[in-house]
């Protein structure tokens, strides 16, 4: 299906105004030939690896600055309100659940998907209109198991990785205002992120970056391999599956949210 849509009617691009659809199919078919060679062993340990370097240390100082000052941020907002009402002790479970749940997921989905997924469907997107693709296929080559697999699979195991380590940066963040603005003990702010953020909530957070992982790979390729007309192509391409990715993420988070979290909801009579 990719190829043929490499080599579809240039008219009907032309005529056609909005490509997304066509791109989005393209994208969920990928996503099953993905699963299928997976499932099968089909997997270059050597490219996985690189991808690890790429999408892990690559992107770790930019996640954890972000996530660092999102604690800060975070925590000043909450503490004044917290504190204005005398609810001192709950200001680490208010940060601990909005920010380790929700937060720092989202955030560094975000990051990843502007530095790596937009760097995916460049490099895809320029072997396409360069015809490397093509070059491929006379090599007999798969550009899914060779261009495709290996980002999935690294953007799935590197994602929690990147989470955890900004969920606990975070905590030093909204720890270090805190202690430094609020003049709150430090085992208080601790003590309560511990009663509110248990071990479910860590696998929560390791569940929704695998599936931000999974977007973000799949759609940095996918716009990639579906991309036309030129260098101009090739940008317009890389910035998109920015766009849908963040689409994607945030509905993605929705919907994760609402399956995780909803008994913990306050029903109405």
């Amino acid at each position: 299906m990719v190829k043929k849509y490499q080599k579809r009617d240039r008219h009907f691009d032309e005529t056609f105004n909005n490509r997304w659809f066509q791109r989005f199919l393209v994208t969920l078919f990928l996503g099953g030939q993905v699963l299928l060679r997976v499932l099968s062993g089909k997997i270059d340990r050597r490219k996985i690896m690189e991808h690890l370097v790429t999408v892990g240390l690559d992107s770790l100082r930019s996640v954890l600055l972000i996530a660092f000052f999102a604690g800060m941020i975070f925590t000043v907002q909450s503490a004044r309100e917290l504190i204005r009402f005398g609810a001192v002790g709950a200001v680490g479970g208010a940060f601990a659940v909005a920010f380790c749940r929700e937060l720092a997921p989202v955030l560094t989905a975000g990051v990843v998907a502007g530095q790596v997924g937009s760097a995916f469907a460049a490099e895809i997107g320029e072997m396409q209109v360069t015809e490397q693709i093509d070059a491929l296929y006379m090599l007999r080559t798969n550009p899914v198991d060779y261009l495709v697999v290996p980002r999935v699979i690294a953007c799935c195991v590197m994602l929690p990785i990147l989470t955890i380590f900004s969920v606990a940066v975070g905590i030093l963040g909204g720890l270090f205002v805190a202690v430094k603005f609020y003049e709150l003990e430090p085992s208080v702010f601790l003590e309560s992120v511990r009663t509110f953020l248990g071990p479910w909530d860590l696998v929560t957070v390791a569940i929704k970056s695998v599936i931000f992982g999974l977007i973000i790979a799949l759609v940095g390729c996918g716009w990639g391999l579906t991309t036309a007309g030129g260098g101009k192509g090739v940008g317009q391409a890389a910035t998109a599956a920015v766009v849908t990715s963040w689409v994607f993420v945030f509905i993605a988070d929705f919907f994760l949210s609402l399956l995780m979290f909803h008994e913990l909801g306050i029903t109405r009579n």
